[in-house]
């Protein structure tokens, strides 16, 4: 049981406080409710920009790394579609450092044009790299598109095309961060042997001066329910051929999500997963093949990836894998095989509950779903997963008609 308070500052920003008197280090988890969804479709990658951005330096800190290094600190930060998370540790006697240093940077950026410009040049320098110099780099570019019409799901968070970043202005900069990077917008969680007294204090001290800013309201286009199948072919200088297969599923907040997410093991958890047992181990068509769901808060994706043995053909491949979901849509599963997927699923989250920063994340996460309480269901809800709603979730799941499938092509 992750026990905690919480408290909200009188310009918006929310606190949740864990006390853990076992380590000496202090986590401070800042969670901004804006990602990649957030977007304009001729602006994309913005968010991602900001994590590379919000390390360029504020008005009063030139450098954020180096008085935090000093004291004994390390950071980082991560994007995605749904939310932006920056997160330092420190050990608990300097923590009023982290206080000031991420207080300022939500207070007032600096947008020097240096600064600007050699983040730009990084992120469109990612994208190039990661995306499209790297074998296979660009299959989410291709599937993401193929299997979202509307939703601003249909772009990873690096963007649609490099161009978006090379040719936004400072004014298109400036306004993305007064929209998203204020107190109203943001969760904070402080996590370590800390007092609530304490952290009000600090709060009040270096947040509460920091104007509300207004408040964002998200109003999303809504997926259309996908009504046929579709597929893209396209041939890459890539050492084998892939496939990638992707089926519309529930939301975050949806009673199916653990069942779905139990799905996903059950087909790919570690060695003994279906598929790698029987595909590529007892079969030999894959040389890896996983089973995953994309984990967005809004109507996500339910993904299959693999690449084959070379020699085999696509068709012989896709036949065999379809064979396995079919299983698993007609015969229901024996509780054994459950208990064991359920059973991993737990040790995951005890294991993820070990470091002071993964229960600041966690709490994080589940304050912007709507109540940070929600990370000690969780065990219950998985362990509550009968074999009846893994077949039912299956059967909604993979549907022929709700498969995108991408078959990415060695050229000869």
């Amino acid at each position: 049981m992750t026990e905690f308070d919480r408290f909200t500052l009188d310009n918006g920003l929310r606190v949740v406080v864990h006390r853990d008197s076992s380590t000496p280090i202090v986590a401070m988890n800042i969670l901004y409710n804006v990602g990649s969804r957030d977007e304009h479709p001729d602006r994309t990658g913005f968010a991602h920009l900001f994590e590379h951005l919000m390390f360029g330096g504020s008005v009063n800190i030139p450098r954020y790394d180096e008085p935090l290094e000093r004291v004994g600190g390390e950071n980082n930060a991560f994007t995605n579609n749904d939310f932006t998370n920056y997160y330092l540790t420190v050990p608990g006697h300097n923590l009023e450092t982290a206080f000031w240093l991420e207080s300022d940077r939500m207070l007032n950026l600096a947008f020097s044009t240096k600064s600007f410009d050699v983040q730009r040049n990084v992120v469109v320098e990612e994208f190039r790299q990661n995306y499209l110099n790297q074998p296979y780099g660009d299959a989410w570019l291709l599937l993401r598109p193929l299997a979202y019409k509307v939703h601003p799901y249909q772009w990873a968070t690096i963007g649609i095309d490099p161009s978006h970043i090379e040719n936004a202005s400072m004014d298109e900069v400036r306004d993305f961060y007064e929209r998203f990077y204020n107190p109203c917008n943001a969760i904070m969680v402080i996590a370590g042997n800390v007092e609530t007294n304490e952290i009000k204090a600090l709060s009040e001290k270096w947040f509460g001066v920091i104007e509300k800013g207004t408040v964002y309201h998200r109003n999303l286009p809504v997926e259309p329910t996908q009504t046929e199948a579709r597929t893209l072919t396209v041939h890459r200088d890539v050492p084998y051929d892939a496939i990638y297969k992707s089926w519309h599923m529930c939301s975050r907040a949806d009673d199916g999500f653990f069942a779905t997410d139990l799905i996903s093991d059950i087909l790919s958890a570690g060695q003994s997963g279906r598929l790698n047992q029987q595909l590529v181990k007892n079969l030999r068509l894959f040389s890896e093949i996983n089973a995953f769901i994309s984990g967005d808060i809004e109507a996500g994706l339910f993904v299959i990836t693999g690449k084959l043995i070379k020699g085999v053909s696509m068709a012989d491949a896709e036949a065999a894998l379809q064979l396995e979901i079919d299983e698993i849509c007609k015969n229901e599963i024996a509780e054994n095989e459950l208990q064991k997927v359920k059973n991993r699923v737990e040790a995951m989250m005890a294991f993820s509950e070990m470091r002071v920063l993964d229960k600041a994340m966690n709490l994080a996460y589940y304050e912007l779903l709507g109540d940070a309480s929600l990370v000690n269901s969780l065990v219950h809800k998985y362990a509550s997963v009968t074999a009846n709603e893994i077949s039912v979730e299956a059967k909604k799941i993979f549907k022929t008609e709700n498969c995108s499938t991408l078959y990415y092509l060695a050229k000869n």
